[in-house]
């Protein structure tokens, strides 16, 4: 039965796909940062058509959500968005070591706690950039969530908050939750300021310091470091490889997805491994765009995440334009897809009798 038309139960998620041997060695090398609103389960689908091997991340799911919420909504994933990661906002240790135990029952590769969002609304719940101040607290989550899985807890993280930006303050955060049992480290290069800027604003304001994600590196060789923050191609992720263990790409690769492509080959390692076209990315999209059609989804919830798929090439505003009207059409469909790809030229494409399935 062909991958695309199979979503299994909740019961059936957890250890569905295992992670391949020669992934998990390497499985922080690149991925992409989970992004409210945008990294949702159609979104993931979408970006593993690209590349295979980069680390996925669901948007944050706060601890409240998933103990009283609809699991299924939240936490539902196709088995091919393997590996992923669930990330989690809280700050009370017994939530959770329970949200993570979940997490892990459904099928999750990784727990990340968000310590990096500045929004009032997370500062209002006690969680993210806020628990920069107090690390006893996170290594007390960190130490609950260890202590009731076997997946990896990883934090992700700023730099500083507010005045509490020196390097030993860095120092003293990682240090004291790594000593509770966390062994990778996320960390957005900039510090945030919790209040008098907008999230939007603390995403570009605040300088970026590599310099001292790189120090902190040096000084604690043992742990995982994964840079994030400005990151914009491949070119730059593979310089900044060359001493941390891994980098964390945002908004670049949902705007310009299509820089995934060449993750396996320059991040992991796969030269043999012949990248797939765009029009090879579309033909493997459809099937799965018909199957959610079918179960009630709108096609403008998934369209919307392939808006960049022709960034920066001939043709890409007619396809973004293309797309954005079409689906809002009554009765607009898969073939939605073809249509943008052919009006602007892309050939090659096979349609109904194309690659279903064919992703595994």
């Amino acid at each position: 039965m062909s991958a695309f038309n199979v979503r299994p139960s909740s019961r059936d998620l957890a250890g569905a796909v295992a992670i391949p041997a020669d992934v998990r060695p390497f499985r922080h090398r690149l991925s992409v940062a989970p992004m409210m609103d945008w990294t949702d389960r159609h979104c993931r689908f979408f970006l593993r058509l690209i590349s295979r091997h980069t680390l996925l991340y669901t948007e944050m799911v706060t601890t409240a959500a998933i103990l009283h919420g609809d699991r299924e909504r939240l936490l539902g994933f196709h088995p091919a968005e393997h590996p992923l990661a669930i990330q989690l906002g809280g700050s009370d240790p017994e939530a959770l070591a329970e949200c993570a135990k979940i997490a892990e029952f459904r099928g999750f590769d990784e727990v990340n706690l968000n310590v990096g969002c500045p929004s009032p609304r997370v500062q209002t719940g006690r969680f993210g950039a806020c628990l920069m101040a107090e690390p006893e607290r996170v290594a007390d989550c960190v130490r609950a969530m260890c202590e009731a899985v076997s997946v990896p807890v990883t934090v992700k993280t700023r730099i500083g908050i507010d005045d509490r930006d020196s390097y030993e303050d860095l120092l003293h955060f990682v240090t004291i939750v790594a000593e509770a049992g966390c062994r990778t480290f996320i960390v957005h290069a900039r510090k945030a300021w919790l209040q008098g800027l907008s999230p939007k604003e603390n995403r570009k304001t605040p300088p970026l310091r590599y310099d001292v994600v790189r120090r902190l590196k040096s000084e604690l060789p043992e742990l995982a470091i994964v840079l994030n923050g400005g990151i914009q191609t491949l070119d730059e992720a593979e310089r900044h490889l060359s001493w941390c263990d891994g980098v964390m790409i945002g908004r670049a690769a949902y705007h310009n997805p299509y820089l995934l492509a060449e993750a396996d080959r320059r991040c992991y390692g796969h030269s043999d491994v012949r990248p797939r076209t765009r029009e090879e990315v579309i033909e493997d999209f459809m099937p799965y765009v018909r199957d959610e059609l079918s179960k009630g989804s709108r096609l403008h919830a998934l369209t919307r995440h392939i808006l960049g798929l022709y960034h920066a090439t001939p043709g890409g505003k007619r396809w973004r334009r293309h797309i954005s009207e079409g689906a809002s059409r009554r009765g607009a469909s898969e073939a939605l897809l073809l249509e943008a790809a052919h009006a602007l030229g892309a050939n090659g494409l096979r349609g109904n009798q194309g690659r279903q399935g064919s992703f595994t």
